[in-house]
């Protein structure tokens, strides 16, 4: 059986992807495999789980509505401070039309972002003071 060794993004600049990435998650940069290897691929900290993303340069713009994307949970941490947190790091709030008017039921709110390079991904949590979308 497959299971997903790494996530690769597209990414015009992969340096600053990865230094976002790794201040985002709490990543750490793979050591080179060999002489050379400029690859930027970030891991979890050892012992901790979590897949490796990849930095992959590419030409290609990033997509309003991305087939894949990233699903980040807040953790303990209320969903508007994570979010706080990660535009601080230079991800930048998309305007998402669609936030649905009422949540599923268990559904947790969440917000979309999009990372320096434009590529969107998600982040859900809890609220404190609510449990309205977007």
């Amino acid at each position: 059986m497959s299971m997903i060794e790494q996530i690769s993004l597209g990414v015009a600049d992969d340096r600053r992807a990865g230094r976002f990435w790794a201040a985002a998650l709490g990543y750490v940069r793979r050591p080179p495999r060999y002489d050379g290897d400029e690859w930027i691929v970030l891991e979890p900290p050892p012992g901790m789980p979590g897949a490796a993303i990849a930095m992959d340069v590419s030409q290609s713009p990033p997509e309003e509505f991305p087939r894949v994307h990233l699903d980040l949970d807040a953790g303990d941490r209320d969903l508007d401070e994570e979010v706080e947190r990660l535009v601080g790091l230079g991800a930048r709030r998309v305007d998402w039309r669609h936030y649905p008017s009422e949540p599923e039921p268990g559904q947790r709110p969440y917000v979309v972002l999009a990372d320096p390079e434009g590529n969107r991904f998600c982040v859900s949590g809890h609220r404190r003071a609510g449990t309205h979308f977007g």
